[in-house]
C-alpha cells in the first residue's frame, strides 16, 4: 500500500473493522465505536482519500479499496475480522470477501448495492448528471476532479454480479433502512445471494446507524451474539 490510512482503535476483543460511506470518514460511527468498544476491538477507518487518509497515487475504485484493507489488516497484524461496512464500505466489505474470505470472519452488510442499478432513480440520476458535470472541470479544479473520483464510485462501482455472491461463505448481516436509498428488491437480492445470510430492514433512511443507532447497534450485537468469535 502506498499510503498509511488513519484509523480508530478502541477496546479490546475480537477484531470488528467499521468502513464508512462514500465522501464520509470513520467518524460516521460514532455511536458504533462507544457501543461496540465494550466487549470487542473496534477499529474504524478512513478510506483511501477520504477523512484523514490521504490519496496516494493507486487507482480510485472499490477494487482497490478492498486492497487497501487486506493492506491495513497484515500492517496491523490482524488475521480475520469481523468487517462492517455502510454504503460503500459495504461494498468494498463484499469485494475484500470475494477475495480474502479467509480473512473475514463475518460481514454485515448496512446499505450496500452490486451495481448502480440498485439505488433509486430519484437519488441515482443527480449522481450521474454531478459525475459528467464534475468531469468536464476536472481538468483545471482539483476539487472537481475530487467529487468526481467520488460520484465515478457511485457510477462505475462495485459491479458485483448477483451469482458471485454465491462465493461468500461467511454469516452475514444484511441490514438497511426502510427508506433506504437503495431499492429494497436490491438489498434482498444481496441478502438472497449469500448462503449463511439473515435480512434486517429496520425504521429509518440510508444512515440508520448514524441517525437511529440504538436499533442498529441492538440488530447487529443480536447477530454478533450468534457468532463464535
Amino acid at each position: 500500500m502506498d499510503i498509511q490510512l488513519f484509523y480508530v482503535d478502541e477496546g479490546s476483543g475480537f477484531p470488528i473493522i467499521l468502513l464508512h460511506g462514500n465522501g464520509e470518514s470513520s467518524d460516521y460511527f460514532v455511536h458504533q465505536i462507544d457501543y461496540f468498544s465494550g466487549n470487542y476491538r473496534v477499529i474504524a477507518v478512513d478510506t483511501r482519500g477520504h477523512g484523514r487518509s490521504p490519496r496516494g497515487m493507486a487507482e480510485f475504485s472499490i477494487g482497490q479499496f478492498a486492497e487497501d484493507l487486506k493492506a491495513f489488516m497484515d500492517q496491523l497484524s490482524i488475521p480475520r475480522a469481523v468487517i462492517l461496512g455502510f454504503s460503500d464500505g459495504a461494498n468494498i466489505a463484499m469485494k475484500f470477501a470475494l477475495k480474502y474470505q479467509e480473512r473475514v470472519a463475518a460481514l454485515i452488510l448496512n446499505g450496500g448495492n452490486l451495481d448502480s442499478g440498485g439505488v433509486k432513480v430519484s437519488v441515482q440520476i443527480p449522481i450521474e448528471i454531478g459525475y459528467r458535470i464534475s468531469g468536464l472541470f476536472a481538468g483545471k479544479s482539483e476539487e472537481a476532479k475530487r467529487h468526481m473520483e467520488l460520484l465515478g464510485l457511485m457510477v462505475k462501482d462495485p459491479n458485483i454480479a448477483a451469482e458471485e455472491l454465491k462465493g461468500i461463505r461467511v454469516p452475514t448481516l444484511v441490514i438497511a433502512g426502510t427508506k433506504d436509498m437503495i431499492r429494497e428488491d436490491h438489498t434482498r437480492r444481496i441478502a438472497e445471494g449469500i448462503a449463511e445470510s439473515e435480512l434486517k430492514i429496520i425504521p429509518g433512511s440510508h444512515f440508520v446507524a448514524n441517525k437511529e443507532p440504538e436499533a442498529f447497534n441492538e440488530a447487529v450485537n443480536a447477530f454478533l451474539n450468534k457468532l463464535d468469535l
